[in-house]
């Protein structure tokens, strides 16, 4: 519940656009699939029409020039297959995108089902209905699977795509759980394991995602084994994560040059939760001076002061804090400029606090392949709204081995 809401909050305040555009995209996707499918259809239905030389007499002929159709939610265009119909008095005409189209209201009403019902086929009914109104009856159930199949395609490819040309400097790591069972694990919440990375340019990438139980040693092994195998052998100079997960044993394995620096957001929030209430406000503040100290030293003297302060009335929560203190403050050893970026894991928590939006309406099981399409859409989308590093001119000299001491580049 607490992340639910934290969730709804950060995309409140900050997400509105990202979540715009992946409305946008979605709604093109599912519609260049729809009119794929009824020209497809056409054709089928009358393939064995033909001429005195046995030539087809319905077949396609390309595309037809895009138009733009306007949503409220902004242009979506649209490029829809041009149809030879050589049959005297015969024409194909498009049901689900008419000639005349050019602004609808009733695709308003796609958008919102499309994200917040769910991925089920007997759901995509109800969005196409209020696109496409009676003429949607003529839409099967099997039509709207083989939609769901061009974004089901689109994963399959990206997952088995090469790496070999990649080397990233910086990766986050996390597991998203969300309100999805899969049908074969039993009442288990579905975790999706994300790997996120910065190259060489300091351009922020999406790198795999896979489902994983819960978020143990041997999920994340198997999802980095797989990176591996498609050419991903540099190992990263450093991950950023949350401490509660089995990435690190798995890290530790598959490359173990690559050092560790854990999320100061979930640290914070793990401390607080062996704290009452009434002193919260205070601990938060001596936590926000640890990882905001200027130095390394400060950051130092800004733990101990922590420790002692709580350690008599809350010796839990600072055990919480003590037991990570050399991997929470590795950021020191690399240039300031990166350092908002990677004290936290925040741009994948960010980045899913959009999806947790749209899974949070899905109740009951849903297959594998399903959960794991929706959410690589959600995200490919978000993706091209990621900012790059602040300071990437410096990501050669971090790639090279240069030293940083307290964010600056040591003398030579």
């Amino acid at each position: 519940m607490k992340d639910d809401t934290r969730s709804a909050n950060i995309v409140s305040i900050g997400s509105q656009d990202v979540l715009t555009e992946i409305l946008r995209e979605g709604a093109q996707d599912m519609l260049a699939c729809a009119v794929e499918n009824e020209v497809d259809r056409y054709i089928a239905q009358h393939a064995d029409k033909r001429d005195a030389n046995g030539h087809r007499l319905v077949v396609r002929n390309g595309y037809l020039p895009e138009r733009s159709i306007q949503t409220g939610i902004g242009s979506i265009p649209v490029k829809q297959p041009r149809v030879n119909d050589k049959r005297d008095g015969e024409q194909f005409s498009s049901k689900i995108l008419p000639p005349y189209l050019r602004k609808t209201k009733s695709l308003e009403e796609l958008i919102p089902w499309l994200y917040l019902k769910g991925i089920s086929t007997s759901d995509f009914s109800e969005p196409l209905r209020a696109l496409l109104g009676p003429q949607a009856k003529g839409i099967s159930a099997n039509s709207i699977v083989r939609m769901k199949r061009c974004w089901q395609d689109q994963w399959n490819d990206w997952s088995k795509r090469s790496l070999a040309d990649k080397k990233y400097v910086y990766v986050w790591a996390d597991g998203i759980h969300f309100n999805v069972r899969l049908e074969d694990k039993g009442n288990d919440k579905q975790c999706i394991l994300v790997l996120m990375g910065a190259t060489e340019a300091g351009k922020k990438e999406l790198i795999a995602i896979a489902d994983g139980y819960r978020e143990s040693t041997q999920s994340w092994q198997e999802l980095l084994l797989d990176i591996k195998q498609r050419g991903l052998t540099t190992a990263p100079k450093l991950a950023i994560g949350d401490g509660a997960m089995g990435f690190w044993a798995a890290l530790s394995k598959e490359y173990p040059t690559t050092r560790i620096q854990r999320c100061w957001v979930h640290k914070t929030a793990n401390v607080q939760n062996n704290l009452p209430k009434h002193i919260q406000a205070k601990s938060k503040a001596m936590l926000h001076n640890i990882w905001m100290a200027e130095t390394k030293v400060d950051a130092e003297k800004a733990f101990d002061l922590y420790v002692t302060t709580f350690s008599d009335k809350y010796p839990k929560a600072v055990k919480c804090l003590v037991k990570d203190r050399d991997v929470l403050l590795t950021f020191y050893d690399f240039p300031a400029k990166h350092w908002v970026h990677i004290r936290t894991s925040n741009p994948i928590e960010s980045t899913f606090a959009t999806v947790r939006l749209r899974t949070s309406k899905t109740r009951g099981s849903g297959s594998r392949t399903a959960c794991l399409t929706m959410v690589f859409k959600l995200v490919q989308s978000a993706e091209k709204r990621w900012r790059a590093l602040k300071g990437s001119e410096l990501l050669p000299e971090v790639i090279s081995g240069v030293r940083f001491i307290d964010g600056i580049k040591e003398a030579a």
